[in-house]
Order: C-alpha cells, then structure tokens, then sequence
C-alpha cells in the first residue's frame, strides 16, 4: 500500500533525526518499510519483533496484573536509538534514528501515526486454531 509507505515516509522526514522505519508483523515480518534496504529491513523486522516478544514475557511474568501488554521498547545504542511499539493487533513499528533524536517527539509522532492508521497496521493470525497466536499478541 503506498499510502502506509508515504505515511512511513512522512515519519521519518518530521522526527529530526529520524533514519528509517519499518512495520512489522507478529512473526517478524516486513510489511512496509523506508529508509532501508531489503536486506536491513529483514534484519531489522526480525530483530523488532524478538524486542516485543521479549518485553510482553517481561511484562506478563513481573507487571503487577500478570498479562502486561507490550507498548513500547526504546534501546540506546552508541549512535543510534531504535524506537519498537506496538502499532496494532499483531503489528509493531521499529524506527531508527540517530541520538540526537528528541525521544518525546519521536514517541508522540509515532503514537499518532499508530492511531491514525489503525486498520492498516492490523496483521492477522496465520495460525488458525485455538492455541494460534498464544503468547504473541502484544497489545
């Protein structure tokens, strides 16, 4: 879809600072992406989706209620920031940028993007089946 790609586009051209950015399914999966290769954006949706993955564990085995939906993950690197959040039932958004990002900004402009698109970033069960999709829907 180009308009999920323009939206991508216009992500990563307001957020100075801003590189990159790819929207990934569940599983690990690049659905769309700009700023990146086909090779980095594989990278790149594989290592995002093992962020998530890790952080709904963390959440589901130490968050006060016992099933912490995964939000937002942000790892500060040498010289870059990768921003992971949950972007919609079985989808997640990974944005790279460089470190003088304004993390606050990034973060609302991200969150408004997720919320302006909703339907778009939704990427259904492959598996179907009762136990399908068990301990992998981060939101």
């Amino acid at each position: 879809m180009a308009d999920m790609t323009l939206l991508l586009s216009r992500l990563v051209d307001a957020v100075p600072g801003a590189r990159s950015a790819v929207l990934l399914s569940v599983d690990g999966l690049p659905k769309y992406w700009v700023g990146m290769d086909d090779s980095d954006k594989d990278t790149l949706a594989a290592l995002a989706s093992s962020m998530c993955s890790l952080a709904y564990q963390v959440g589901t085995r130490f968050g006060d209620s016992g099933s912490s939906g995964f939000r937002q993950v942000v790892t500060e690197l040498g010289d870059i920031m990768l921003f992971v959040a949950a972007a919609s039932a079985g989808s997640a958004l990974a944005v790279l940028a460089s470190r003088e990002v304004d993390p606050r900004v990034m973060g609302y402009e991200i969150e408004m993007l997720v919320k302006q698109v909703p339907a778009h970033l939704a990427t259904p069960n492959r598996m179907p089946g009762p136990n399908a999709g068990a301990g992998s829907q981060w939101a």
